[in-house]
């Protein structure tokens, strides 16, 4: 499936997703590795398999084997981590500050892609997933590698656009049932 067939499934009433994802596909504050990774990782982190077929099609001859592969794994280790840093930041108790986290996140420190490119995509991710402690990791950890603030934005208004479509996808076939 393509971004036309997934922009065709959208529904009338969000139309502004449609426009905002034909938009974003031209998006120019990201190089083409960053902004394809951003939108792959932000597929995965849908958890949609119409959302996630359609990036993996398009996007098939954008990215390289590795950068899926990274974008794969964004999501995944964000799917771990934002869960236990929200955990840690949102309880009362002040002791899980100072625990070690005792989870293997090995994949962060080697993704096999720019380490800028991971950290924009485990942004992207950690934005789906509301995790406030990781979004300020990142995005202090991108500032470090000179990702500017247009760049930062263009990143998450991607995975908000993505997550957006999976939603609405998700809530009309929920509709139809």
């Amino acid at each position: 499936m393509s971004f036309e067939a997934l922009k065709n499934q959208i529904p009338d009433y969000a139309k502004d997703l449609k426009l905002n994802l034909s938009s974003l596909a031209r998006e120019t504050n990201l190089d083409d590795q960053k902004k394809w990774g951003t939108f792959l990782a932000s597929a995965y982190a849908t958890s949609s398999p119409t959302v996630i077929q359609a990036f993996e099609t398009e996007l098939a001859d954008q990215l390289s084997g590795s950068a899926v592969t990274a974008a794969n794994a964004a999501a995944a280790i964000m799917g771990m981590n934002n869960i236990y840093y929200r955990f840690v930041h949102l309880a009362s108790a002040k002791d899980y500050k100072t625990l070690p986290a005792k989870l293997r996140m090995n994949i962060i420190a080697n993704p096999g892609v720019d380490k800028a490119d991971f950290e924009l995509w485990s942004l992207a991710v950690s934005a789906i997933n509301g995790c406030g402690l990781c979004i300020d990791s990142h995005e202090a950890e991108l500032r470090r590698h000179g990702v500017s603030a247009e760049q930062i934005q263009a990143s998450v208004r991607i995975a908000s656009t993505v997550h957006a479509i999976a939603a609405v996808l998700d809530g009309e076939r929920a509709k139809a049932a």
